[in-house]
């Protein structure tokens, strides 16, 4: 709680006694009271108005009952409420280890605490009365659960138990009696994590606090496998946690099948991941051990992190369990270079290459944005920068846009005296509005007045995709679920794209309805409002903020009527009617839990509308049909198409089978063994497996390889005959996953045919040695 100059010292310290001894009735004999050795006002006041024991009311300096939140600002004294435990909660015991408050044990715990914030220290350290004095107190939720309910630890109470339980009925293991009871602690404290933060619209990503989140969601995996839980199980686990909290936060109840769909896409991803990182960080152990070192070097940290998405702190973990090092001071190398990669690769970070400085006319405010009212005006050149593909200007006041909120930057010109320059783009560095301009020849600055114009019928189809974007997530929202939130959108003068929080494909019925539902708004020609509110009171309202956005104390809405109400800083047409109309083009996945929809708007629709119907009186005419029966047209001509492809299949395999005597008859004995290898051409696996199929099934004593490739890779079909299957010396799978190894793939499957890809076509004389190497070696057993 806090209080602004409401109530002090007296009223805090009275309450927090009340709260403890009389509401949650924890005994008093056992509490102390700690204060600031200056503090004699607090001490006074604990005699005076608790019945707290005189001798358990103690003095403590600045490392225990000071708060400050910085080296300069607001500060105080604290005072402290503690409890004993009892000696067997000790966990330091030892000859020179005493108990007592603040003796880092687990004897005595704090449990409350009191900051009077009475001071302001200035930069030099002194400290000034506050006219104001204020309280900062709060406690522990889950410690004081701990203690009212008289358990060794917060993970014991039954704010965590029910959830610890429901992670050893998936498991099949017995938490009371389980080695690894840190592994549920972790999988349920972060489940209720992840559960809260998706319900509020994050997600797992590769950046920001989505980047967080995926970290703890992998790090919960992880501890799964503690428990030998090698498939997805963390999604099953939130309906546990509905149980428990979802009358506290309804929220949680009401998204929780999205969460679960969020969590389960995101472990499949990981265990797919992790698998295959475990199989690299083997290879990286074992070369260590061969080479007997234990150092990790950093370029090999970087390579599971970067090019197998392995966590870092997940490669830490393998390597304590391992009596390894990572090589941190070289991975940090590896990143700084990737970074340094990734900012001169930025469109705008680098700016073409060419560091000159800034030329600074004015340090005054600038980059003060007009745009809202004006496509045009007259206004001041504050800085300019000169490179060798661009010239870029920060302007004291602009119309222009700055590339912001999915929004892109506007384009036009910048007049300055006689010269015109063309603005490519407008981005944002820092506070500056940079307008991006294409370089003229010999230019120079004659005086500072400028007149900037904004492309103006560019601006306008920005503004119909912009405001179609908010009318398409509030039609989503009543369409599919008010689960749906924002992931993402790109607003350009052609189209829009509108990324959002969905686990299934949008049906066909659910695009026709969003559409209709857009397009009755826009036709209503309903008139945006937009207003500068308090943050709070927008949210109170119902605005739509971005998950992971940051917003100030004041911020922008835009409102259509009562369907829509969203926080955006972009531009906006005056009234729907303005966009003419919205057309869906395509609805897909792009991530886990992440739908895209991309669609356009005013005169697109018409041109999009006009290619249809041209397209479709040329396919009418084509096909020798009415549009109507184009559809069914086309269905007709592919499936004969199919038809005739299966009977040409059919023939080839056939056709190949009467070649197996000759196949056969080319076979070289190895040890003992016949060993066929033969290459294909214009052959499918299924007909490869086939003919190794038959093949196997007339030739005894055989092992053959077959391969074709494809689109710059390498199939491999694997045969053994049954009597050498029998003698369990060759496996087919064995044999075709280490010859794919060779060519940089992978594959198996069973003892008597399996298959395999390469991706290395370079390597195939080299795998056919290894072939022949492997059915030697087997053969000579």
């Amino acid at each position: 709680n806090w209080s602004f100059a409401d109530y002090y010292k007296e009223e805090a310290i009275t309450w927090a006694w009340e709260l403890l001894t009389d509401v949650w009735k924890l005994p008093k004999a056992q509490l102390y009271a700690t204060v600031h050795t200056t503090d004699d006002e607090a001490e006074k006041l604990w005699a005076k108005v608790t019945d707290v024991n005189p001798k358990h009311i103690l003095r403590f300096g600045d490392k225990d009952n000071f708060w400050e939140m910085g080296a300069s600002g607001p500060c105080g004294p604290c005072s402290e409420i503690h409890i004993d435990l009892g000696p067997d909660r000790c966990d330091r015991q030892g000859e020179k280890h005493v108990c007592g408050v603040n003796g880092d044990c687990g004897r005595y715990i704090e449990l409350w605490n009191l900051v009077f914030i009475q001071y302001l220290r200035d930069e030099q350290g002194a400290l000034h009365p506050l006219p104001q004095r204020h309280v900062d107190t709060g406690a522990g939720f889950e410690r004081l659960v701990a203690v009212i309910q008289n358990k060794a630890s917060n993970y014991d109470t039954d704010v965590f138990m029910p959830l610890i339980q429901a992670v050893g009925e998936i498991s099949g293991q017995d938490y009371a009696s389980s080695k690894e009871q840190n592994a549920f602690r972790v999988i349920a404290d972060h489940l209720r994590m992840l559960t809260f933060a998706i319900t509020d619209g994050g997600l797992p990503s590769n950046e920001g606090r989505g980047y967080v989140m995926r970290r703890i969601l992998r790090r919960a995996a992880r501890y799964g496998r503690k428990l030998n839980m090698h498939e997805p199980f963390i999604y099953k686990l939130v309906p546990a946690l509905v149980d428990l909290m979802g009358a506290a936060y309804p929220e949680i109840a009401a998204r929780m099948e999205h969460v679960q769909a969020v969590i389960q896409a995101e472990e499949v991803h990981f265990n797919q991941t992790l698998d295959r990182g475990l199989e690299i960080f083997e290879k990286i152990k074992t070369d260590l051990q061969q080479r007997k070192q234990t150092l990790i070097p950093g370029k090999d940290v970087f390579r599971l992190y970067d090019t197998y998405g392995f966590p870092v702190d997940l490669t830490r973990i393998l390597a304590q369990e391992n009596n390894l090092e990572l090589d941190v001071s070289g991975f940090e190398q590896e990143m700084d270079g990737q970074r340094e990669r990734a900012r001169a690769a930025s469109r705008f970070a680098g700016q073409d290459g060419n560091e000159s400085e800034w030329v600074v006319l004015d340090e005054g405010a600038h980059s003060l944005f007009r745009g809202y009212e004006n496509s045009s005006l007259e206004t001041r050149l504050m800085r300019y920068r000169i490179t060798a593909e661009n010239i870029y200007l920060v302007l004291k006041e602009t119309p222009f846009y700055a590339e912001s909120g999915g929004q892109v930057g506007d384009r036009g010109k910048i007049i300055l005296a006689d010269r015109e320059l063309e603005v490519l783009d407008t981005q944002k560095d820092g506070e500056a509005i940079v307008h991006i301009c294409r370089s003229i020849p010999d230019f120079t600055v004659v005086g500072e007045t400028v007149l900037a114009e904004v492309q103006i019928s560019r601006r306008r189809d920005i503004m119909k995709n912009h405001t179609a974007t908010h009318l398409l997530h509030a039609a989503l929202r009543r369409v599919a679920g008010e689960h749906i939130t924002q992931a993402g959108s790109l607003v350009q003068a052609g189209r829009l794209r509108f990324d959002f929080t969905h686990f299934q494909k949008l049906s066909s019925e659910q695009i026709i309805k969003i559409e209709k539902l857009v397009n009755e708004k826009i036709q209503q020609n309903i008139e945006l409002r937009t207003a500068q509110e308090k943050f709070n009171e927008a949210k109170e309202k119902g605005a739509m903020a971005l998950f992971g956005e940051k917003y100030g104390d004041m911020v922008r809405t835009v409102q259509i009527g009562d369907f829509s109400l969203e926080l955006c800083g972009g531009t906006h047409v005056r009234r729907t009617g303005e966009i003419g109309a919205l057309l869906i083009l395509n609805e897909t996945g792009i991530a886990a839990g992440v739908r895209r929809i991309e669609a356009i708007t005013g005169s697109a629709v018409v041109a999009y509308l006009q290619r249809s119907r041209d397209m479709r009186r040329q396919l009418s005419a084509t096909l020798n049909s009415s549009e109507d029966e184009i559809a069914a047209k086309v269905q007709h001509l592919l499936d004969d198409k199919r038809k005739l492809e299966k009977s040409l299949k059919k023939a080839q395999t056939e056709n190949l089978k009467s070649d197996v005597d000759s196949i056969i008859a080319s076979a070289k004995t190895v040890n003992g063994v016949l060993l066929i290898e033969r290459a294909f051409t214009d052959l499918d696996v299924d007909q490869l497996k086939s003919l190794a199929d038959h093949l196997r099934a007339k030739s005894p004593n055989t092992v053959a390889l077959f391969h074709v490739q494809s689109a710059g890779r390498i199939n491999f079909v694997c045969a053994v005959s049954d009597d050498l299957v029998a003698k369990k010396q060759f496996s087919a799978g064995d044999i075709v996953r280490e010859v794919a190894k060779t060519a940089g793939g992978g594959g198996g499957g069973r003892p008597h045919l399996a298959m395999a890809g390469g991706k290395d076509v370079s390597k195939i004389d080299e795998a056919m040695k290894k072939f022949e190497a492997l059915v030697a070696a087997a053969a000579g057993q």
